[in-house]
């Protein structure tokens, strides 16, 4: 008997850890989506706006604006990226520890 009730109050604080795991979710993919837009964003126009700045102060044959956009976008892109796989490593480490 004590067997079976120590198996219902684990699957009990299983179930309740993952319901309270979903809220949490949903709130971490929107703040995710935030922090990747932000990281992707800002660099691209850092780099249009320095661009342009050279661009009106220093013409030449190339375009600084084109080529700073896509360093820009390059470099928030990259960004982006670490981000989501810094995430995505801490949530299998939280899921490894929770199968434990």
């Amino acid at each position: 008997m004590a067997d079976f009730l120590r198996k219902v109050g684990e699957k009990e604080t299983r179930k309740i850890r993952a319901q309270r795991r979903v809220i949490q979710t949903v709130w971490m993919g929107f703040g995710m989506m935030g922090l990747v837009g932000w990281a992707v964003a800002v660099p691209t126009l850092l780099g249009t706006a320095l661009g342009l700045w050279l661009d009106k102060h220093y013409p030449g044959i190339h375009s600084w604006t084109l080529t700073l956009l896509i360093i820009g976008l390059s470099t928030g892109c990259l960004n982006a990226w670490y981000w989501i796989d810094k995430e995505g490593k801490k949530i299998s480490d939280e899921l490894k520890e929770n199968d434990d």
